[in-house]
């Protein structure tokens, strides 16, 4: 009777080998955390288990010889050391796998950089502060961030590049520090191009909202695929993110209907090497409409 080899070795090598082209364009959630008292703690966000990123929003006074100063809106009181209990949810969150950043900037602050200087002053400030550094007035407490999200909309187009190299630098120090960016999608953005273009940035989630040319228009992924061909092949960051609105009243337009995003848009996005997720704005709204549980298994 002839010998037949048995199949189950070539049919798991064929499980796996599929399983790994599944996986190549799998990507995460990113998403913002700390302008609404209502969205809860940023326990209860990790605890989902949605996301990959959250990113903390945001410090938005620096620069101009000002004391930085952070905005949790309604979660804490900073100028109190109010913010210091927010240590162990960080810590909680890592333990998860969650990288945790602190967002610089937004879209209402008082934040610039005048000179080279100043831009080694405030990578300094964020090191011993938020980062690996020491101080007797770290405002979220003991735990140790991840990286720096760059969120910046105003103040200056100087400077960002040598702020983004003078952080990076501590990453000699030991732990990685994870550089991260939220542009916007007209290209190249108006504040940040300069910095964009340093091969320094891991992650950079580019804002597909509030901006019609380069946004999703009903029934029409052109505009948005046009701009995100471009990020991705002219970005030197690791992985961009397509960053959205997690409702209608998130954003005044670029609101993409969830059964659009996983018929229409992420089948039309996913196949670049650099495609990373999706980026949300915000916890507080992703909380009322569940767009991150609802997009999960397709981004």
């Amino acid at each position: 009777m002839a010998f037949i080899k048995p199949l189950f070795p070539l049919i798991s090598l064929l499980i796996i080998l599929s399983s790994l082209a599944n996986g190549s364009d799998a990507g995460g959630i990113a998403i913002y955390w700390g302008q609404n008292g209502f969205e809860g703690s940023l326990a209860q966000a990790c605890d989902t288990g949605n996301y990959q990123f959250v990113i903390l929003a945001f410090l938005s006074k620096f620069g101009r010889g000002q004391k930085p100063q952070i905005n949790l809106a309604g979660h804490c009181d900073p100028s109190i050391n109010g913010c210091t209990g927010l240590s162990s949810n960080i810590s909680s969150c890592q333990a998860k796998g969650i990288k945790v950043l602190l967002s610089l900037g937004g879209g209402a602050g008082s934040y610039s950089l005048d000179s080279s200087e100043e831009a080694k002053k405030v990578a300094n400030y964020l090191w011993k502060n938020f980062l690996g550094g020491t101080s007797s007035s770290r405002p979220l407490g003991p735990a140790v961030l991840d990286g720096i999200d760059f969120d910046i909309e105003g103040g200056t187009t100087q400077h960002w590049d040598e702020l983004a190299r003078y952080l990076k630098d501590y990453s000699k120090k030991g732990k990685i520090v994870y550089l991260t960016a939220a542009p916007q999608c007209p290209y190249p953005d108006a504040w940040m191009g300069n910095a964009l273009n340093t091969s320094l940035f891991d992650y950079v989630w580019v804002q597909f909202y509030n901006n019609p040319p380069c946004q999703y228009a009903s029934g029409s992924i052109t505009n948005l695929k046009n701009a995100w061909n471009q990020w991705t092949s002219t970005v030197p960051a690791n992985k961009i993110f397509l960053g959205l609105p997690a409702s209608t009243q998130a954003a005044g337009s670029g609101f993409i209907p969830i059964s659009d995003l996983t018929s229409k848009v992420l089948p039309a996005i996913k196949g670049s090497p650099k495609y990373g997720g999706v980026m949300l704005w915000s916890r507080y709204y992703d909380l009322q409409t569940g767009y991150s549980s609802s997009i999960k298994k397709y981004v």
